[in-house]
């Protein structure tokens, strides 16, 4: 995230996670607490969601406090009293984190995120981790459904101009890297994340000179190793493809053999297979083709099953901004609360997807013998040890949906992995950070190991996301015990 005007990122948050800290310090309330972050329902209608975000929000949680400049604007809003304000002046987050890793798939209810400390510094957060990590896993899953529709063609991410604004520009060109975006068209993005950067030319390039063919030859003369000429300034097919011709023979000529060619307006389908004709008469079968014009999953999808010769997607408004489902579901939620000893603690709700689910918790994913994830599982963590003893022993274990009355036993599992690994410890970083590649390598890998099926854009399965016995019978002890 960028940093504005020198502050830290405490004030980034909403007045009432404020007021309420205001509440607890005053009233003697800090005891330890569990908070969850997990979300409610897949965006896009799909089957999956890619999970991203969770390095920023370590950098930013390990550099969180308060400066005088922000003690003075909280003074100013007559909210707030000096002895509060005093205790802000010393804050830090020394809590502990546990995650699952970025790049990881995940599934709605189950924690992704769970956050152990004391109840001001755990409130405090809360908006900063539902802003960074639902903006970048969103992101995050629709790159990978666009990257998924494209079929190994290369998806250049070109959404900065139209981010909303300069943080949403550089997290959504990096969680689209973490998705699976081949380049960056952001500069800085580049430099900050090691995102190979690409771009061609835009049409007021062409236009600043007398004519279309001068323009592609003093691009060319620049640029000859990275010439991709945009050819539909004036006329794609009678003017732009004749004269980007002329040009890339000169440069095949000189030993160059890597070029391209880009579209971006008009039937893309159409112009691109009359456009491959005419470079392949030419004898310019190697040069590649770049589409873009508010593309998305769906239209790469059609122009692909309609076979044009699309080597390149560039793809800007609709992913940056997730145009057709532009929020994630993301919430964070207590559910267990440290006194004498721990607590399980639930929020009841009429609407019984939104009872939360009580405790301490933690993840494990099956897989079958051939790789691929079965169900996810989630359980109490004081449960670890017991049910890593079963799984050892490839015992089966009964699993219980979160929401209604449906259950079923998981055997025949080959595998497991525990999902949730530290990584906060007293408020620092434990973990080796991972470069961006490897967690583009990690979606990847995880993309190849589910299921079509959960990958379908129309109808995809859902996959299982179930609760273990021992937590499954809390939740209920719990409804009912509020419900009375």
């Amino acid at each position: 995230m960028i940093k504005y005007y020198n502050t830290s990122f405490s004030l980034l948050t909403d007045l009432y996670q404020l007021t309420m800290l205001q509440g607890y310090f005053f009233s003697g309330v800090n005891y330890n607490t569990v908070f969850d972050y997990f979300f409610r329902r897949q965006p896009f209608s799909g089957g999956y969601t890619i999970f991203a975000g969770l390095d920023t929000l370590v950098n930013v949680l390990s550099d969180i406090n308060f400066k005088e400049s922000d003690i003075d604007y909280l003074r100013s809003t007559g909210l707030f009293k000096d002895e509060f304000l005093n205790y802000l002046r010393g804050f830090r987050f020394t809590g502990s984190i546990y995650s699952f890793k970025e790049g990881d798939i995940i599934f709605p209810s189950e924690p992704v995120l769970r956050v152990e400390a004391p109840i001001i510094e755990a409130q405090l957060i809360e908006t900063l981790v539902l802003n960074i990590l639902n903006y970048q896993s969103l992101i995050a899953t629709k790159t990978s459904r666009i990257v998924l529709s494209a079929k190994g063609r290369g998806i250049l991410e070109f959404g900065l101009r139209r981010a909303q604004g300069p943080d949403g520009g550089i997290s959504g060109s990096r969680a689209a890297y973490i998705g699976g975006a081949f380049s960056t068209s952001n500069v800085l993005a580049g430099k900050l994340f090691n995102i190979p950067v690409s771009g061609t030319m835009a049409h007021s390039f062409v236009m600043a000179f007398k004519s279309e063919k001068e323009a592609f030859l003093e691009y060319a003369k620049i640029y000859p190793n990275n010439t991709i000429l945009l050819i539909d300034t004036y006329d794609t097919l009678n003017s732009g493809v004749v004269n980007a011709i002329y040009v890339l023979k000169k440069l095949k000529n000189m030993g160059i053999k890597r070029f391209g060619v880009r579209l971006d307006s008009g039937d893309l389908s159409y112009l691109s297979k009359r456009v491959r004709k005419n470079l392949d008469d030419a004898g310019l079968k190697e040069c590649f083709i770049v589409a873009s014009n508010e593309l998305d999953e769906y239209i790469i999808d059609s122009l692909l099953k309609d076979g044009a010769p699309i080597d390149y997607f560039g793809v800007g408004t609709k992913l940056i901004t997730a145009n057709d489902d532009p929020w994630l579901s993301g919430v964070y939620k207590l559910s267990e609360i440290y006194k004498d000893k721990p607590v399980p603690v639930i929020k009841v709700s009429n609407n019984i997807e939104k009872t939360t689910i009580p405790g301490k918790k933690n993840v494990i994913r099956f897989f079958d013998s051939s790789g691929y994830m079965i169900c996810d599982l989630v359980f109490l963590e004081k449960d670890l040890d017991s049910i890593i003893s079963k799984l050892n022993k490839k015992e089966p274990i009964n699993a219980y949906h979160p929401f209604y009355n449906y259950n079923f036993t998981i055997d025949g599992y080959s595998y497991y992995s525990v999902m949730l690994k530290k990584v906060m410890d007293n408020g620092k970083r434990c973990y080796q950070t991972p470069s961006l590649k490897e967690i583009q390598d990690n979606t990847l890998t995880n993309l190849r190991v589910i299921d079509d099926v959960y990958k379908r854009f129309l109808n995809p399965e859902i996959y299982k996301v179930m609760l273990d016995e021992s937590l499954y019978l809390l939740r209920n002890r719990l409804v009912k015990k509020y419900r009375r």
